[in-house]
Order: C-alpha cells, then structure tokens, then sequence
C-alpha cells in the first residue's frame, strides 16, 4: 500500500489488570515524520511506543505498519528499530562492529554490509572512531553509535526512547541539531518519546501530547503552543497565564468582578478560561493605557538576559499576570518599581478561550 501510514492505531489499548494504561487510541503517522510523543512520567507515552515496537502487545484494536497488521508480530519481525536511553552497546565490540551487529544477525553479505556501516557511521560523523570501544567514546557519541546501529538497517520506522535523558544540556541542545539533521538527511519515519517540551518542539514535525493514557492534542508545535485545546496541552508546553472569565457575544470577556478584557468570539457564551502566553501582554502605565485592558499593580520585575518577566497583581484574577517583555520594552520595564499601577494589555487574536468549566472541557479533538 504505497499511500499507506507508516504507523496507524486503530482503537488500540492497553490495560494492565485493572490499570488502563493506554486509553482507546486512533492515531495515524505519516511516512518520513519525525513525530513526537510528549508528556509527563506516567502518561502513556512509552507503552504507545512499546506498541509499535511489539515489546508488548495491546489489549484491544489494531497497529498497522505501512498497512499491515503488525498484532501478532514479534519485534525481529518488525520493519522497526529502537534507540534507548542507555545506549545498550556491546562494550566489548568496536564501533564498527557494534554499528552492523544487525546486519551481521540479518546474515548480509560482508561487502555490502561493510558499505552500509560506512555509510551509517558517516552519517553521524563517526568515521574516526569506528576501531574504538564503547568505553573510549563520550555519552554523546555512544548515543551517536546507537542511531547508526539503529538506522543502519534500514527500517520503515525508528523509535527513539527518551534518548538524549541522560546527556548534559548544552550536549542535549547540540544532539537535537543533529537527530533533527539526520532526520532530514535519511527520510525514516521518526518516533521519540520525551517529557522535555523544548526537545519535542524543536525537533518534531507533529507532536501528541498525552495524559493519563490519551492523547490530548495533535498537532505541529506551532498549533500546539498557539492553539492549545485544553488548560492541559497549554500548561505543559511553555507557560501561560490563567484567567477565568464570562463570555458573551461580541468578544465579550468579564472577570468576577465586572471588569472586562479583550477576547475574541467565543463558540458559545458562558463560563470558559481565557489562556494567554506572557509574550503576548504589553504593560502600559495608567496614563499611557487607551482602551480595554487588565488593571493591576506591579509585584516583581526580574531581568533574566533575554528579556524581563514582569508578575502584576491584579483585581479580580486570583493569580499574579506574567508578562514577558523583550528589546527595548524589556528594557522600559527596569522603571516598573513594585506597586506600580500598570494596564495590561493583548491581542484578542492571541488568546485562546477554554470553555467549558473553567476550561477543563474541551472539544474532541481528531488525532488522524
């Protein structure tokens, strides 16, 4: 089936005695996607990854690979390879040998198996190191030769678990670059699970976020980050300002108190929980404000080097407001002294109304 996903679930669960830990799941993912399964320890992330890999099998549904029912397929008989946390490298054989140990298994003849690890080790930038040990290499690079064994082989689909969790951050940073590259390079079809937000927003192409054994949302970081579909999704990716509201036609938006602040037309009117991202409000003082906006007093401003986070006190929000100023409003904002009188103000079209109770409903949402 040329036109067929690389991955597709098709109401796939998996329970564990009493314990569901994979909610009835359909999820589709495109041939040559670097996808993302994001969220916190406990959510579902890695038995959905274990899923397709065939380390355990669902309880219920169907998970087809490039169209074929893979159910009753043990992993060997797999179009998949996986890349684990601890690297699991073979600490008595070379880089070289490490790197075409599947081939070896596979029985491919030794010259084009020695091409294919050439090519794989190049591929990650290991060409020097291949008569080294495990040992003799630093974390990064052992991660390194563990997506060159995994890719080296060929397969329709690599998931990778959480495989840069044990690195420092700056290497963190610069190995995402590099997945990213070889991603690109390559075309396989990529499945990392994390719980780092930023890792999965930079890397992936479409991400789900789960919780509790669902998937909440799926959709490019930039749908996710600007267009979150629960107080959930927009809580865990980056960080958000919180504000319950009434809706009424019009963009009508009142806090508990009366006041009003900018909104855009909601689906329905009623109670609903207006989210807004700190680098979407501007801070002007009183007598600069002109219009609508959120009254409040300055409680904290701190420069963090990139830009300013400014907290506001503000009536009727039982939270402080966070903004986040950068450039030349970061730097005015050095003259916002604690209990300043300040109005905060945003675009409607920055805003994204949960409605429902306090936002903790949301529309179901497609994850095909």
């Amino acid at each position: 089936m040329a036109d067929a996903a690389a991955i597709a679930f098709r109401g796939v669960m998996k329970r564990y005695g009493s314990q569901v830990a994979l909610q009835p799941t359909d999820l589709e993912i495109s041939e040559g996607e670097f996808f993302c399964l994001l969220g916190p320890s406990g959510c579902g992330k890695t038995t959905t990854l274990n899923l397709v890999g065939g380390f355990v099998s669902p309880s219920d549904g169907e998970i087809l690979i490039r169209g074929q029912s893979v159910n009753k397929h043990p992993p060997y008989r797999r179009a998949v390879n996986t890349v684990f946390q601890n690297y699991a490298l073979f600490p008595h054989m070379t880089v070289r040998d490490n790197v075409g140990f599947g081939l070896k298994m596979a029985r491919v003849a030794k010259r084009d198996a020695a091409g294919r690890i050439e090519e794989a080790l190049a591929l990650v930038g290991l060409e020097e190191f291949a008569d080294r040990l495990p040992a003799q290499l630093s974390g990064g690079q052992q991660q390194r030769v563990a997506v060159a064994r995994a890719l080296v082989n060929q397969p329709a689909v690599l998931l990778l678990d959480e495989p840069l969790g044990a690195l420092d951050l700056k290497l963190r940073k610069r190995l995402q670059i590099e997945l990213a590259q070889i991603h690109r390079d390559v075309g396989t079809t990529f499945v990392y699970v994390t719980h780092d937000q930023e890792e999965a927003m930079s890397m992936a192409t479409r991400i789900a976020v789960m919780n509790h054994g669902r998937i909440e949302q799926v959709g490019t970081p930039f749908e996710i980050y600007h267009r979150p579909n629960s107080a959930f999704v927009a809580d865990f990716i980056g960080e958000s300002n919180f504000i319950d509201v009434d809706v009424g036609p019009g963009g009508r938006a009142a806090l508990d108190n009366g006041a009003e602040v900018p909104a855009p037309e909601p689906r329905r009117s009623g109670r609903a929980t207006l989210m807004v991202r700190p680098e979407s409000i501007q801070i002007r003082r009183i007598a600069e404000a002109n219009g609508s906006g959120l009254r409040g007093r300055i409680a904290q401003s701190s420069f963090l080097g990139s830009h300013t986070r400014v907290a506001v006190l503000c009536d009727g929000v039982e939270t402080p407001v966070t903004a986040a100023l950068f450039g030349t409003e970061g730097a005015a904002a050095s003259d916002l002294r604690p209990d300043t009188e300040v109005v905060l103000i945003w675009d409607p079209a920055d805003v994204v109304l949960l409605e429902g109770a306090e936002g903790k409903e949301a529309d179901a949402v497609d994850v095909n």
